[in-house]
């Protein structure tokens, strides 16, 4: 099997419940098979459990059934070859190192040198806006700016599979949509994989090649997923990119008020 056909990650019967006064499934029956080098988008309303899916795949929470392999390998914690950036940057970021040593910190515990430590820090740091701030520790940067901080040391430690759970809502308008075109170029050169959380319509589809659509929870699951078949890049005004978000905008209205499942394996595919 060619190395575009294989999957990253495959998630089989998947659930998760939290003990309680009454055991409660967050998350149920969850099937994905995710190709190496895939943009995925997991989209859905806030509370649904996407981030709970995301940290689970990363290894930092446990399932409480299922499979989840990654790349054949099944897992049970955290791995070198998954990044993760945080919806709340001050979970991720080193309080005592200053901007520069929280991007570098992944590649100093690799033991990449110095001198090329500098040069790819040198990178982000331009490409993330960051290069008159390298010098600060996280307390003295707005919320915005240390998830820049997140999003440069993810691309910094290259690796194989990236998890992202909304990195882009703290930023600003042209910000954001800067590290969105950036971060598409990134990715078209290196063919990395990527899940990428959001509840933002217009960003899946700027974004990802297929999007999965989540249930409300609790007893989240992925009722539907959707190709999207527009060309990189992708330009929010144009008729087709309005058609698909229409069409996905359509997907919430209607079965706002209904608990019928989909059937996962019917894929739409949006021309």
């Amino acid at each position: 099997m060619s190395k575009e056909l294989e999957n990253s990650i495959e998630i089989k019967e998947l659930f998760k419940a939290y003990d309680g006064k009454s055991k409660v499934n967050v998350l149920q029956d969850i099937n994905l098979d995710i190709r190496s080098g895939e943009f995925f988008i997991l989209l859905g309303p806030s509370g649904c459990g996407k981030s709970t899916l995301l940290n689970i795949i990363a290894g930092f929470i446990s399932k409480s059934g299922g499979d989840l392999f990654i790349q054949n390998k099944e897992i049970s914690g955290p791995g070198k070859e998954r990044s993760m950036v945080f919806q709340q940057p001050d979970a991720a970021l080193f309080p005592w190192l200053n901007v520069r040593e929280n991007i570098e910190f992944g590649m100093k515990m690799q033991k990449v040198s110095k001198k090329e430590r500098s040069s790819i820090s040198d990178k982000y740091l331009q490409l993330v806006g960051l290069s008159e701030h390298e010098k600060k520790l996280p307390e003295e940067l707005s919320g915005g700016m240390k998830q820049r901080v997140q999003i440069a040391r993810v691309l910094a430690n290259n690796s194989e599979i990236l998890l992202m759970d909304e990195p882009f809502g703290a930023l600003d308008a042209q910000t954001r949509r800067t590290i969105q075109q950036e971060f598409i170029r990134i990715w078209l050169h290196t063919k990395k994989t990527i899940i990428f959380v959001t509840h933002d319509i217009q960003e899946a589809i700027l974004l990802g090649q297929r999007i999965g659509i989540m249930s409300k929870g609790p007893g989240s699951f992925i009722e539907s997923i959707y190709d999207v078949k527009l060309p990189y890049p992708r330009d929010i005004t144009s008729q087709n990119f309005n058609e698909h978000y229409k069409m996905i905008q359509s997907h919430f209205e209607i079965n706002s008020n209904t608990n019928n499942r989909f059937n996962v394996d019917e894929v739409s595919e949006i021309i």
